[in-house]
């Protein structure tokens, strides 16, 4: 039994696809058949069965899995505890971000970090700040850089980096442009175009405007921030965006007694040991 073969394992339970997991850790649907098929000879038992495309864990795969998580855990814990322990700012640091964040904020931490730290190897995700935050919970990435969870994750610690203020937007000519003091009431007899229900984004505005008695009527939703603001310029509905992203293509709607924030930063777990890159990060990420 080796690390491989056991990482194939968690990616395939969790993925319920060979495919899938061969896409993940970036090798041949052949190369994860393999690793499995090795892990189950050495285990004697079969952890996987497989009926047609559709792919489900034996009790035996059941069974193993937490043991598998834990394991793999505690060989990336002790590495790096040993980072930590030589003192040197190098080897492999694995962080999860959005695409937003990614584009409108880490650039110039990015910059710093990696002008100071040559020999950190950044092995960046990019996907929802929901999801990166779930992978540093199971201890597949040492570090999120997201949106802040609205309401605290068991095990993970939070740091508030970048305050983000929310505007509504809407296009140039949209009709809320020519009221002279648009009210709450007024979003809602117009179609919006939000953030997706599971972001933390979509919380933090929907349960701002249902404080107050609004039910935003949604036309579309979508967890790429872009793809918002785009949607808004050419007219389609209204939105709640990052104060950062306002230019000539969207304005911002002043709605008195409305204000929207949302927190910006880093997680970690709290029961595992940070390597010496990830709190060099965290440290650049404090400038």
């Amino acid at each position: 039994m080796d690390t491989q073969s056991l990482t194939a394992f968690i990616e395939v339970a969790e993925s319920r696809s060979f495919s899938k997991a061969a896409e993940r850790l970036h090798l041949s649907q052949p190369a994860i058949s393999k690793r499995i098929a090795t892990l189950e000879e050495s285990l004697g038992t079969s952890l996987f069965d497989r009926v047609g495309r559709q792919v489900a864990l034996t009790d035996a795969g059941r069974t193993l899995l937490p043991f598998a998580r834990r394991v793999l855990q505690d060989m990336e814990d002790g590495r790096r505890a040993l980072s930590y322990l030589s003192g040197k700012v190098g080897g492999r640091l694995s962080i999860g971000t959005s695409h937003h964040i990614g584009l409108h904020r880490l650039p110039p931490v990015l910059r710093a970090f990696t002008g100071e730290y040559p020999e950190v190897d950044l092995d960046i995700h990019f996907m929802d700040s929901e999801d990166a935050c779930e992978a540093v919970v199971h201890g597949k990435l040492e570090l999120g850089i997201v949106t802040l969870p609205v309401q605290p994750l068991a095990n993970l610690q939070t740091r508030v980096v970048w305050p983000d203020p929310l505007d509504v937007v809407v296009a140039p000519r949209h009709p809320l442009t020519r009221l002279k003091r648009p009210q709450l009431p007024d979003l809602a007899s117009h179609p919006a175009v939000l953030p997706d229900e599971h972001t933390y984004t979509h919380r933090i505005v929907t349960q701002a405007l249902q404080a107050h008695g609004v039910q935003p009527r949604i036309r579309l939703a979508t967890n790429y921030l872009e793809t918002l603001k785009m949607l808004v310029a050419i007219g389609l509905g209204w939105s709640v965006l990052p104060r950062s992203m306002l230019d000539d293509t969207i304005c911002a709607v002043a709605i008195p007694g409305l204000e929207l924030q949302r927190e910006l930063g880093v997680v970690w777990h709290e029961r595992r040991t940070l390597s010496v890159s990830a709190r060099a990060l965290l440290q650049v990420l404090e400038r």
